[in-house]
């Protein structure tokens, strides 16, 4: 029996000006949602984040302007637009940045890590109301292990490429699942081990 054959999984490395534009926090949930959900109109985006239209399609609009999205015409009406994502994935700041490109990175880092933090809350919440399967499936978990910087570059790249595989393997993000499916979101952050702060420290 032949395995299924791995997709390309699409993916966006944007310039300093679009990823200036996707630091916004709002950008990047509307972002998400349409990766992750499918396509959507800007009113139906705007109830689902409590937003009111006007807003979302100008954030809808900033988001196309920079080829984060495009406009979905083969659902669209004259009364409401549908927009879809146009890749699955973004790929910023390597370890070279300086300077702004730096700057930028930090701040779209900044902006996914607290969407991440809050995802990963409403699944924690979410959790007494998964089967027995589905629980089994999940884990709140962490690893502090002595590495020096060449194994921790290998490990971390390890993890990704098994990751992108899984993703490969699996039908495209916003398309019809399988009854038995559904997205799992694998958050991975990896960084030198900083230590609680002393007394009296800042956090």
């Amino acid at each position: 029996m032949s395995e299924k054959p791995l997709r390309d999984v699409s993916s966006v490395v944007p310039d300093a000006t679009a990823l200036k534009a996707l630091t916004h926090p709002l950008r990047l949930r509307m972002l998400g949602l349409l990766r992750i959900e499918g396509p959507a109109t800007a009113s139906g985006l705007a109830a689902r984040l409590g937003l009111n239209s006007g807003a979302t399609s100008y954030h809808l609009r900033q988001l196309a302007q920079h080829g984060f999205i495009e406009e979905d015409a083969g659902r669209g009406s004259q009364r409401d637009r549908w927009w879809r994502a146009r890749h699955e994935s973004t790929n910023v700041m390597p370890a070279t940045a300086e300077g702004e490109e730096l700057e930028l990175g930090l701040a779209f880092e900044q902006a996914a890590l607290h969407g991440q933090m809050q995802q990963m809350q409403r699944a924690h919440a979410a959790y007494p109301a998964l089967s027995q399967e589905w629980r089994q499936a999940s884990t709140v978990s962490d690893y502090t292990i002595p590495l020096n910087a060449a194994a921790a570059k290998a490990l971390v790249e390890r993890l990704q490429s098994l990751l992108w595989e899984a993703m490969a393997a699996a039908p495209a993000l916003g398309t019809d699942l399988p009854e038995d499916m559904r997205p799992v979101t694998f958050v991975l952050h990896a960084a030198p081990h900083v230590g609680e702060p002393e007394a009296g420290e800042a956090e």
